[in-house]
């Protein structure tokens, strides 16, 4: 019995052994037996080559689109609006007459100071004899009292009666000056009943019509603003940069300027000014305010108050070994292997965390079932200097051509020192992985560019 029993034994061991050989054969069942029991199983990861190039460390910063010169016309005597000859949007020429005021009630003032300036002469002929008079009586009276022939008192009231008339004289004088300022007064308040364009530009703001009594400001009371004229052809960005940002940025720097209106389209510009004074955004965060002009094509324009973003080009890196920023990660110094930490140039005595990129090392003779080569990494402390938004310059721990592990990023987050890897891509050329490796990643090239 205990014979059939062996028996049956040895061939259900056969059978289980054939089967699942059979299964294993087949890549989907083998493929769903590695992702349900995964093991030690090799991560997928991109490779990439630390590469020679340049970066640019940038400063982002929102603003908006303003005219350089916006000029509010508003008027300098208090008048009707008879004539407005341009409307909003409409482009005026300087020395254009753009606005034209009642001029009647001035003129007929005018006319009356005239009047009144030619009395004021008539006087002054008057008051000129009547001074040579009393100067002759004076004379006279001097002589008289010097024979005998009048007394003193009469010297007195000839001295009294010249002194009148001099004042008289000088009154009258006096008034004429004054009457004069008046005049050319009015006549300059008549000259601003017409008011002309100060600049080539576009009427941009039209807050007036015609009919409409316009009245003239004060310091705490802002006149009457008839219309705004800016040049749409020479525009500014107004870039508000965080204060934790600004010492860096500089006159002169250069810039790129995306406008929301105009999607994905890039304008170039310059910083030309930057403000000393803080401000506040209306999220009470400080700012400072970045003048740019906005390099536009001839006879092109832009709206005024359009929303922007600017990337301002603060520090350029030329001749420099980068590689992807994810690629670098912060590690603790006493989880990293002592062969590695002991004695590293790269590595500061202290710290707690040391920086490090995954570099990627060939296993000869080793391979996966379904033949792609098999790698693994080595934990590099790394000195790292300037980043942009995707790049890092790495100043030491790497060389030009070194392969790295640049993702994705749940790999890069749980990764550890020579661990088994297998590179993206390896699946279709499992022999030859240097097509790709001689090409500069999309973001070396733009770079380069």
């Amino acid at each position: 019995m205990w014979k059939w029993i062996l028996g049956l034994l040895l061939l259900c061991a056969i059978v289980i052994v054939g089967g699942g050989y059979l299964l294993w054969q087949n890549n989907e069942v083998r493929k769903q037996i590695e992702n349900f029991f995964p093991g030690d199983k090799p991560a997928e990861v991109r490779i990439e080559k630390a590469r020679i190039g340049t970066l640019s460390r940038m400063i982002s910063a929102p603003g908006q689109i303003e005219p350089r010169t916006n000029v509010k016309i508003s008027a300098q005597v208090s008048a009707r609006i008879i004539a407005l000859p341009f409307r909003e949007n409409d482009p005026v020429k300087q020395g254009d007459v753009i606005v034209r005021l009642d001029s009647r009630d001035l003129q007929a003032l005018l006319d009356v100071q005239k009047a009144s300036l030619n009395g004021e002469q008539a006087r002054l002929e008057g008051a000129q004899a009547s001074k040579t008079r009393a100067e002759s009586e004076l004379a006279r009276v001097k002589k008289l009292v010097a024979t005998g022939d009048l007394s003193a008192r009469d010297l007195e009231q000839a001295e009294n009666d010249f002194t009148q008339t001099v004042s008289m004289l000088r009154q009258t004088e006096h008034s004429i000056e004054r009457a004069g300022a008046e005049i050319v007064r009015t006549e300059k308040d008549l000259e601003n009943t017409v008011i002309a364009s100060p600049l080539d530009g576009t009427i941009t703001v039209l807050n007036a019509e015609v009919g409409e009594l316009v009245v003239v400001g004060t310091l705490n009371s802002p006149g009457s603003v008839i219309m705004e004229i800016a040049n749409l052809a020479d525009m500014v960005l107004k870039a508000r940069v965080d204060e934790s940002n600004i010492v860096p940025v500089e006159q002169g720097q250069p810039a790129k300027v995306f406008i929301n209106a105009y999607g994905e389209r890039e304008f170039k510009g310059m910083v030309e000014r930057v403000e000393l004074q803080r401000k506040l955004d209306r999220d009470s965060t400080g700012f400072f305010e970045v003048w740019i002009p906005i390099e536009l094509a001839k006879g092109e324009t832009l709206r005024s108050g359009l929303t922007a973003n600017t990337d301002i080009m603060v520090e350029t890196v030329h001749d420099a070994l980068v590689v992807p920023s994810q690629a670098v990660l912060d590690r603790k110094t006493d989880d990293l292997p002592k062969k590695i930490t002991e004695n590293n140039p790269n590595i500061t005595p202290g710290n707690t965390f040391a920086r490090i990129v995954y570099r990627v090392e060939d296993i000869p003779g080793k391979a996966t079932r379904d033949g792609k080569p098999l790698r693994k990494t080595i934990a590099t402390p790394v000195q790292v200097g300037s980043s942009d938004l995707t790049r890092t310059v790495i100043y030491a721990g790497l060389k030009e051509g070194d392969a790295i592990v640049v993702g994705p990023f749940k790999a890069l987050q749980s990764m550890r020192n020579e661990q088994e890897i297998v590179a993206e891509g390896d699946a279709d050329t499992p022999k030859d992985t240097k097509t790709t490796d001689n090409q500069p990643p999309k973001d070396a090239q733009q770079a380069g560019s």
